[in-house]
């Protein structure tokens, strides 16, 4: 069974071997996951460095850890962007946390025109933070070290550009004469972009848009999926065939 993730920032595993795991992750750790002196852990800043520390002592509410190796991982490649459509209620958060647990690198909330969800002031601040929050504890409990990246709320426009930049720019819609499955990705490919529409689905407008940013249209297959899983589904077949899963 592979050890337990924790956050912690760069600058406290960075200066000593041995640290203290306090706030909420040392509270988790202690007071809810119950671990013990001599137990293994891990602890992350995110962004590719990994403690591997061995727990000295605990107080209930944060533990004292020896720090036995000090690692930095490198960046997956490709990387891995989906832009997502917001959906209602929480499809959305599903859709988060299942890409995170797979190994997507980037999620681009969309406003898209068939978008059911607004992401409006106050509300739209707590739906992003939603996600993000999602996106943290997904990436703990699939033991990433390179954590997801939430961004802010993306207009069609914004998409466009992002799709316009990347190296395998990718539409999934159920309408598509190509088929996911057997797409190619040439060799060196270090930026796949893939857009999922909301519950409504993408309207010729903006299909036509993002065809002129370059994005091929693929469908997924005989069935037509839901925002909250079709993200999923997709990225694994891009994981796939990335040479990410060999």
């Amino acid at each position: 069974m592979t050890v337990p993730v924790f956050h912690a920032s760069r600058e406290l595993l960075a200066g000593s071997s041995t640290v203290r795991l306090d706030g909420p992750e040392g509270r988790h750790a202690a007071l809810v996951r119950r671990l013990q002196p001599r137990e293994r852990i891990d602890l992350t800043d995110g962004a590719g460095l990994v403690a591997e520390c061995v727990i000295l002592q605990s107080d209930g509410y944060a533990l004292d850890l020896e720090v036995q190796e000090l690692r930095m991982h490198p960046a997956p490649r490709p990387r891995l962007t989906v832009v997502q459509g917001l959906a209602k209620g929480e499809r959305g958060e599903t859709a988060v946390e299942t890409m995170t647990e797979i190994g997507v690198d980037v999620i681009v909330p969309w406003s898209a025109g068939r978008s059911i969800a607004q992401w409006k002031g106050e509300r739209g601040a707590k739906s992003l933070a939603k996600w993000r929050s999602t996106a943290r504890e997904a990436a703990k409990q699939a033991r990433r070290c390179w954590w997801p990246e939430v961004t802010e709320p993306a207009s069609t426009a914004r998409v466009a550009k992002l799709l316009a930049g990347a190296s395998v720019p990718i539409v999934l819609h159920e309408e598509a004469e190509l088929p996911l499955a057997g797409i190619e990705l040439p060799g060196g490919s270090d930026e796949v972009v893939l857009v999922v529409g909301p519950e409504g689905g993408i309207t010729p407008e903006e299909l036509m848009q993002f065809a002129q940013a370059g994005a091929a249209p693929y469908r997924m297959g005989p069935t037509v999926l839901r925002t909250s899983t079709a993200g999923t589904a997709a990225a694994a077949v891009l994981l796939a065939r990335s040479g990410r899963w060999d």
